[in-house]
């Protein structure tokens, strides 16, 4: 019995752990993604000097640091400064590896790119990854306790259809909000130039994984209600799919406003820079979804 109970206690302090890295991932991908569709961070990264890189990793160490000692991703947390150091050396090492995975997903980094050159766009992008993984639990709040029981004391709550129609328009707001200040840049057309029907198939995956972590997943604020939210799609999944949907017409109708497509344009090139535009659409889609 007494193996048991640890057992179970190791298991869920394993679950803890990890739901709360997955948040900080999130929280990164929140806060980082607008800047990784920036092309001049992308020749930036390209020559600069490994002394400024060091510079720069260990300014970004520094600011994260100095938040961890009063807040950090985790929601229960042990003071002191060591525990600090290592919970920033854990948000920078999350921040770097999220802003690699994107990197190569974008094909900014492919197996022809030099160390250097991959190492410079690392770090540099890593930056705004790192800082929203250590502002994941101050900026974006938490589900707390009371509404997570409630998520099992009423299963059977429907919020309504002026939750629903509310939730559609903060997907669409969101996403236009994101969409809006990148539609117009030249990355789109870069990164489309690069881009293969198999690449954008996981595009295409990776922004409904993460746009059903950000809302389902992370536990932020208001989780439950979009559990409970009775929609067109009432699953989880559906309303993921759903939101995709709202933020890459949301993502069509900010490249036609910009004149960066016209109706004159084939439909492979509406494909292209409309699934590549929805990946930081969808997530300000989602995040206008936690605003509600």
């Amino acid at each position: 019995m007494v193996n048991l109970i640890k057992t179970r206690q190791q298991s869920q302090a394993w679950s803890k752990e990890i739901h709360q890295i997955v948040r900080g991932i999130l929280g990164g991908f929140l806060f980082g993604i607008p800047l990784l569709y920036t092309m001049e961070v992308w020749w930036i990264g390209s020559y600069i000097e490994p002394i400024v890189l060091l510079g720069i990793l260990s300014v970004t160490y520094l600011v994260v640091f100095l938040f961890n000692r009063s807040e950090g991703f985790r929601k229960s947390r042990r003071d002191g400064m060591v525990y600090a150091a290592m919970e920033s050396v854990e948000a920078l090492a999350i921040g770097i590896v999220c802003a690699t995975l994107i990197l190569i997903l974008l094909r900014r980094i492919t197996g022809e790119t030099p160390i250097d050159e991959a190492l410079g766009k690392v770090i540099f992008e890593s930056v705004p990854f790192s800082l929203g993984v250590a502002m994941a639990r101050s900026l974006l709040p938490e589900q707390s306790a009371e509404s997570e029981s409630s998520q099992y004391l009423q299963p059977s709550k429907k919020l309504g259809f002026r939750t629903m129609i509310a939730d559609i328009s903060a997907t669409l707001i969101g996403a236009i909000i994101v969409a809006f200040s990148i539609a117009p840049t030249d990355e789109i057309p870069t990164l489309a130039a690069s881009a293969s029907p198999p690449w954008l198939l996981i595009i295409i995956a990776a922004s409904l994984f993460i746009s059903y972590g950000i809302v389902f997943a992370a536990g932020f604020a208001n989780q439950h209600q979009h559990r409970l939210l009775k929609g067109i799609l009432p699953t989880p999944i559906g309303k993921t799919i759903l939101s995709y949907l709202i933020s890459l017409l949301a993502s069509a109708l900010m490249l036609w406003f910009f004149n960066r497509l016209s109706l004159s344009d084939p439909w492979f090139l509406w494909l292209r820079y409309t699934l590549l535009l929805g990946l930081p659409a969808t997530i300000g889609g989602a995040a206008g979804r936690l605003a509600i």
